[in-house]
């Protein structure tokens, strides 16, 4: 009886260190690379009485860390979003219109810091509050609220599938909370840890003729 009593606790302490940060930690710190395809579901308000607009679309989402990710929007329209360490991409398909900025002076406070571009959590900590968030639908959640004020980001919440023994954890579920009271879901499935990805996954050329746009 003493020997199951100690294994229960043992299991306990085990289950109770699974929470959102510790799964963050341990995210960032076990998976350098990754590969998922996501669905993405965009709520905005509802606005003079009409019910709230919903929008989904589907792709693959690549990231190598740090600071290297790719987003292939593919229904219901094409889109890109490439960071490949000093450039942030963004290129529609339909205007064939291409965005260009500075990766760095946009990129921290971006939900993309908290899964794929920063180094250790220390580093999200000089832009975010991080905060654990109960658990639910069997996943362990972070919130992470910006520290800047300014800008268009309200809170993030990320969802994680972690083992039960805490040393090992895969993203599952990434929730967006804008200023504008807009919320996006992305959920991720068929999530592939630490793949061998090609040397030029993050490498984005315009295509000829695009309108390119530096800002």
């Amino acid at each position: 009886m003493k020997r199951i009593a100690l294994l229960m606790i043992a299991t306990y302490a085990c289950i109770s260190s699974a929470t959102g940060l510790n799964s963050l930690e341990v995210f960032i710190k076990t998976v350098k690379t990754g590969k998922a395809d996501f669905s993405q579901v965009v709520t905005s308000p509802a606005k003079d009485g009409q019910a709230p607009r919903v929008k989904t679309s589907t792709g693959q989402f690549e990231f190598a860390r740090p600071n290297r990710f790719r987003f292939n929007y593919t229904k219901p329209f094409e889109q890109t979003i490439v960071a490949d360490g000093q450039t942030l991409w963004l290129y529609d398909v339909d205007l064939n219109q291409v965005t260009a900025r500075q990766q760095a002076s946009v990129l921290g406070t971006t939900p993309a810091a908290l899964i794929a571009s920063a180094a250790d959590v220390q580093a999200l900590k000089a832009d975010f509050v991080l905060a654990d968030a109960p658990d639910k639908d069997g996943l362990q959640w972070v919130t992470a609220t910006p520290k800047a004020k300014e800008g268009q980001l309200q809170s993030v919440r990320v969802g994680f599938s972690a083992s039960a023994d805490g040393q090992s954890s895969t993203l599952a579920v990434l929730e967006i909370l804008d200023s504008f009271g807009q919320r996006s879901v992305l959920s991720f499935k068929q999530f592939q840890t630490n793949p061998a990805l090609p040397a030029g996954a993050f490498v984005f050329k315009p295509p000829a003729g695009a309108d390119v746009i530096k800002q």
